[in-house]
Formats: C-alpha cells, structure tokens, sequence
C-alpha cells in the first residue's frame, strides 16, 4: 500500500549502453536510487552492488533522460536484494520477524526454483508480497499467470 508504479518512463545511460523505458516508482523517497538486474548492468557497464533498497554507501551513479530533462545521479544504483513485505500478522503465521533470511521456492510454468538469502521486510502498511528482478523471475518461470511461491525454509 502507498507505493506503485508510475506511468512515466525514463531513460538509463551508463557508460556501455542504455535501457528505455524503465517504469518510475513511488512514492518519492528521501534520495534517489535505481533498481536494475544483473543483466541490465552488464548492458550499461555498471558494477551495481547486490544491495538492500536504500543502502545506497559506495555505490555508483548512472545517467536518468526523460522527454523534459537529464539527471546525473552520482550514487544510488544497485542490485535490489530480493526480499518479501510482509505486515506483522503474515509474520506472526510464518513464524518468522523483520530483518530474518528465508527460503522460498517459486513453482513457474515449467520450473521450481529454490531462492536462499530472502530478506524480510515486516512492516504495518505492507501486504504479502516478494520482489524479485527480472533475472530471477525469468529463471523460476515466474511470468507464467499460475505462478505461485512457498516458503520453505528459516535458517
């Protein structure tokens, strides 16, 4: 509740290329940052850091273009850490508290997929709901329309 997808889009440039159309996210935060997968990286020739949204600390910057302006950001672009939102009622079920690590299988249309290393995110605002990139869904087969995720383990 309260974040979402905007229809706006930009532009990203990095020092090997760049990708179009990439969907803003709000609402707005207290500083800017950039959320791309590990293939993205390679296509702008980006080193982002496997991070946690908004653990931004040493992290290298990338060029935003819209049809009204260009933006340098100096930092803030990363490899979201794939993690689930959760409110403290789903945490209280799944036996598990903000800040564990988790794992959770994706079954997909043609795949199963275990992730290690899930982060969890509890707060009151937020609803059941994991995040993972493009990389990682595609690998579980999690575009599919029947796709769905167990949890499985608490280390």
């Amino acid at each position: 509740p309260g974040q979402y997808a905007a229809e706006q889009t930009v532009t990203l440039v990095g020092p090997k290329g760049r990708l179009n159309n990439v969907r803003l996210l709000g609402p707005l935060r207290q500083t800017s940052q950039v959320e791309i997968s590990r293939t993205d990286a390679r296509t702008l020739g980006i080193a982002a850091p496997l991070r946690m949204s908004g653990n931004l600390q040493d992290t290298p910057g990338i060029r935003l273009i819209s049809p009204f302006a260009e933006l340098e950001l100096s930092s803030g672009t990363i490899v979201a850490q794939r993690h689930i939102h959760m409110s403290p009622l789903d945490a209280l079920i799944l036996r598990v508290a903000h800040g564990d690590s988790v794992a959770v299988a994706i079954e997909g249309s043609d795949r199963r997929l275990i992730f290690d290393n899930v982060a969890v995110r509890v707060a009151p605002d937020m609803r059941l709901e994991m995040h993972i990139d493009t990389d990682e869904a595609n690998a579980a087969g999690a575009d599919a329309a029947q796709a769905w995720a167990t949890l499985v383990t608490k280390p």
